[in-house]
């Protein structure tokens, strides 16, 4: 991530915590801060407080900690990105090195994490302003690679056999979103996402057996591009991890083919030229990660996408509710999270068949 791009910032009033005691708890523990400790906090993200720390030797850290306040369930394991990413470490799948896990209240207030800071560049943006048109697809291609390289992991040989259920991932999730998404209505009722409900309960594709770890947050804006190459040097956010279905990861990379362009914390593609862009189609991701993974086909792909843009949603109605308690990650929290019935109307229009972006020939 590149600390040169406005990326950084004061610690935001809500996510205040005692500077000196992290200071004084680090001191053993991580090499520099005996020599000082400098904290600043990253913009931008919407779900738990991640921090630039700076050794007074100079050496970077990130620290990524859960948001102060009443929270959701299950929602905000910080415990479980540490776990993933020390378990990924040494694979095909490139990740920060993890330094330790404090699971302690009494240090800042919630359980946190340390990591490698890994310098590079996130583009938040899917259109990747800034990058020539062979960067862009180059850059797409290698995120391409990087989630099949995700999903051929030997969980259980990394010691993940007991990271989530192996069995009837999607049916759970449906379950999961939906009661996040009712513990976290605002008032405002969304038809869309009651209509996606009870559709995508119903519609549960009959072979879900394909079992892989999923990191359930797969897009650019979560992946750090080397300085100088098109290459992916760092996977982050694994807050969604699990074992689970690969197609869901895959539909969630994709979804930004199916969203318009223009809307603040929620770029999507739709407008653009992609192929003025540089950037490949819906239909050369498919197909490269077809290649990459080994897969013959990409089933029920209607229901993944419709699926992908409803747990986002919830995810973002969660979002809005934390902003009304005031303890959001992000300053533009509410305006985020007031997206969720737009993600779900467009759910609505791919599980009716009414998209016209759903790839032909896919089933």
């Amino acid at each position: 991530m590149s600390v040169d791009d406005g990326l950084l910032g004061a610690i935001l009033p809500a996510h205040r915590f005692d500077e000196t005691a992290l200071a004084v708890y680090l001191r053993s523990r991580l090499p520099g801060v005996e020599r000082g400790l400098e904290v600043q906090q990253f913009r931008g993200g919407q779900s738990n407080p991640t921090f630039l720390l700076t050794a007074g030797a100079g050496q970077r850290y990130v620290l990524r900690k859960k948001p102060p306040g009443k929270l959701l369930p299950k929602a905000h394991q910080v415990e479980r990105e540490h776990r993933v990413m020390a378990a990924l470490y040494g694979t095909a799948v490139p990740v920060p090195r993890m330094h330790l896990l404090c699971e302690e209240t009494e240090v800042i207030g919630t359980p946190f994490y340390v990591m490698d800071f890994v310098p590079g560049r996130i583009l938040a943006d899917p259109a990747a302003p800034g990058l020539t048109p062979a960067e862009r697809r180059q850059s797409r291609m290698a995120m391409v690679d990087v989630l099949a390289s995700l999903h051929a992991v030997d969980w259980r040989g990394i010691g993940l056999a007991d990271f989530g259920r192996s069995e009837n991932y999607l049916a759970r999730q449906v379950a999961r979103w939906s009661q996040q998404y009712a513990a976290s209505r605002t008032g405002a009722e969304i038809p869309a996402m009651d209509w996606l409900t009870a559709w995508l309960a119903e519609n549960l594709p009959v072979a879900q057996q394909d079992v892989a770890v999923v990191h359930g947050d797969y897009r650019p804006g979560n992946l750090v591009l080397h300085t100088d190459r098109p290459d992916v040097v760092a996977v982050l956010d694994w807050e969604l991890s699990t074992l689970g279905h690969p197609l869901a990861d895959l539909a969630y990379f994709c979804l930004p083919y199916h969203l318009p362009t223009g809307l603040p914390g929620l770029r999507g593609l739709r407008g653009h030229d992609l192929e003025e862009l540089g950037l490949p189609s819906e239909e050369e991701v498919l197909a490269a990660y077809a290649e990459r993974s080994g897969r013959g086909t990409i089933g029920d792909w209607a229901f993944f996408l419709a699926f992908s843009l409803f747990r986002l949603a919830a995810i973002l109605q969660g979002v809005a509710a934390r902003a009304a308690q005031g303890n959001a990650s992000s300053a533009d929290a509410q305006e985020v999270g007031g997206r969720a019935g737009l993600l779900a109307e467009v759910g609505q229009s791919i599980a009716q068949g009414r998209n016209a972006t759903v790839v032909e020939g896919v089933q």
